[in-house]
């Protein structure tokens, strides 16, 4: 078990490291970006049909709130897996008054 969780991490860490070893100098940025760009590009009086509500003072901020949405829904999706295979497993054992 130890072995297998070295390995995952070992290819973890090769996953992050390896493209950033051959294209150091790239920018990893948003597809929102990007699509943002080519629209105005290929049309040039495009109007976005509506705006944010709240724009985040920073994109810092803007990170957080994103890598904290992503981990709440990660703990809903394990929550709930773990909660389905537990009841899986108990079976229809009753539960004593």
């Amino acid at each position: 078990m130890l072995k297998n969780n070295a390995f995952i991490l070992f290819i973890t860490i090769a996953l992050i490291c390896i493209p950033l070893m051959f294209n150091g100098n790239a920018e990893y940025g948003g597809a929102d970006g990007e699509a943002e760009e080519l629209i105005t590009e290929l049309n040039e009086s495009y109007k976005p049909w509506f705006s944010s509500i709240w724009e985040p003072p920073s994109g810092e901020i803007e990170s957080l709130l994103f890598v904290l949405q992503g981990a709440a829904g990660a703990g809903f999706i394990g929550y709930f897996i773990g909660y389905m295979r537990g009841r899986n497993r108990g079976g229809n054992a009753e539960i004593p008054k």
